[in-house]
């Protein structure tokens, strides 16, 4: 096969893609950079003129507007979100777009076994010379949907880092394909508070030489991060490799000497961050972006002896009931790998597990520790699996303590001003011994 000719027969725009996409089929794009805005847009143009109705797009952290976030799609195109950003997160609380629960290592098998799915859409880097495109940022879900899409339809990007172990797809199996060189989303640096900063000291102080992490979205892993430099022979193994990351590497801390596995190599799932990060995953044979349903295996993860895992909440309960997903009944995002690393990190030799949150919101007016989470909430990591709580007061370790333990070190990691009045509902319930 001559595959430069290949290419060339299927070589269309993404407009004429989008005139492949039949009324009711189901599309899905992987996570983050993975997501062809130009197809999506395309498709989402096609609706808006009463082209094409009943249509169903899976996607996993949008990091751009898309079409069917408006409301004059309702009906026509549904998107289905499996760990939202901002604009899936106001449609689907304006009641036009679905979401799908499930833990971020689930995701492939869920799509292998219940989605009927039409269309994978992707964008990828350049082919090479023996035929094949990278998914290049994104292990994660894609092989999963390669090989459960009928129709395969890419958006190639130059930008895109070609990583050595993503997911490959050859030019064999494409059912079309367009070239869309736009700048990849980048993430604005993360703003430092002293909040984060502290308790990203606090963290820092708990994980020892050697340790392998995981660290996730936000200022506080960043902070932690940042806290790390002065530590020795650190590994990562994390579902989202992050600009934080690539300090650690670049300064010394982080060497993967010790990692049990996949040794001297960085593993993810996915990226997401600046430009700098994507040069340095481009050919880097010391980044693995491997498959989510290996990465985040909670047996995986155990393998490795002082694992540590950083996460984030938006509240938590007296019993140490963990809501990360929602604001009472409204949707914020998805359960991600939250899970998979607190369960994995509990289970290594050594390992922990930290969910890290500002004491308080709304400029401390309310406690994000509190009695009973908001009627609504979604508990994202329950309080048989919850390790360590950490505000900028300190670390409550719940782990094998008892209820009244628990609320005893919750109360002392709250805001003071809030502290005597979770002391009284605390009594009121009798779990105070």
């Amino acid at each position: 096969m001559n595959f430069n000719e290949e290419y060339q027969k299927k070589l269309t725009s993404p407009e004429q893609i989008a005139s492949h996409i039949q009324p009711g089929w189901t599309c899905a794009s992987d996570i983050a950079l993975a997501v062809p805005y130009a197809i999506c847009d395309a498709i989402g143009a096609r609706v808006k003129n009463n082209g094409l109705s009943d249509v169903t797009l899976h996607t996993m952290l949008d990091t751009r507007p898309l079409s069917f976030f408006s409301e004059e799609y309702k009906g026509k195109l549904t998107g289905v979100s499996w760990f939202s950003g901002g604009g899936m997160r106001n449609a689907i609380n304006g009641g036009w777009a679905d979401l799908m629960p499930s833990y971020y290592r689930d995701m492939p098998s869920i799509f292998t076994d219940y989605v009927d799915l039409d269309a994978y859409i992707a964008v990828v880097s350049p082919m090479d010379k023996h035929g094949y495109f990278s998914t290049g940022c994104d292990g994660s879900v894609s092989a999963a949907l390669l090989n459960k899409a009928k129709h395969i339809y890419l958006q190639v990007n130059r930008n895109m880092p070609r990583a050595l172990t993503a997911p490959a797809i050859h030019i064999s199996g494409v059912t079309a394909l367009c070239e869309v060189d736009e700048e990849l989303v980048v993430l604005p640096p993360t703003k430092l508070d002293d909040i984060s900063l502290t308790i990203g000291n606090i963290i820092a102080e708990e994980i020892p030489n050697g340790a392998t992490l995981q660290l996730g979205i936000g200022a506080i892993p960043d902070a932690v991060g940042m806290a790390l430099k002065s530590k020795r022979n650190l590994g990562i193994h994390t579902e989202m490799f992050t600009d934080s990351m690539v300090e650690l590497i670049e300064c010394g801390a982080v060497d993967n000497s010790l990692k049990p596995i996949h040794r001297l190599k960085t593993v993810a799932a996915f990226a997401l961050g600046s430009k700098r990060m994507y040069d340095y995953i481009d050919d880097n044979p010391a980044v693995e972006m491997l498959r989510v349903e290996y990465v985040n295996d909670p047996a995986t993860i155990a393998l490795h002896p002082n694992f540590m895992s950083i996460n984030a909440a938006l509240e938590v309960d007296f019993f140490g009931q963990v809501c990360a997903e929602s604001i009472g009944t409204r949707h914020v995002s998805g359960t991600g790998g939250q899970v998979d690393y607190v369960r994995g990190a509990i289970t290594s030799k050594g390992g922990k597990s930290f969910i890290a949150f500002p004491s308080t919101a709304k400029n401390d007016t309310v406690s994000k520790i509190v009695p009973i989470l908001t009627p609504g909430a979604i508990v994202t990591t329950g309080k048989n699996d919850v390790d360590h709580i950490v505000t900028e007061y300190g670390i409550a370790k719940l782990r094998g303590r008892t209820l009244s333990q628990r609320v005893k070190a919750l109360i002392s990691i709250a805001h003071p001003k809030f502290r005597d009045e979770l002391t009284f509902a605390a009594k009121k319930q009798n779990i105070m011994i």
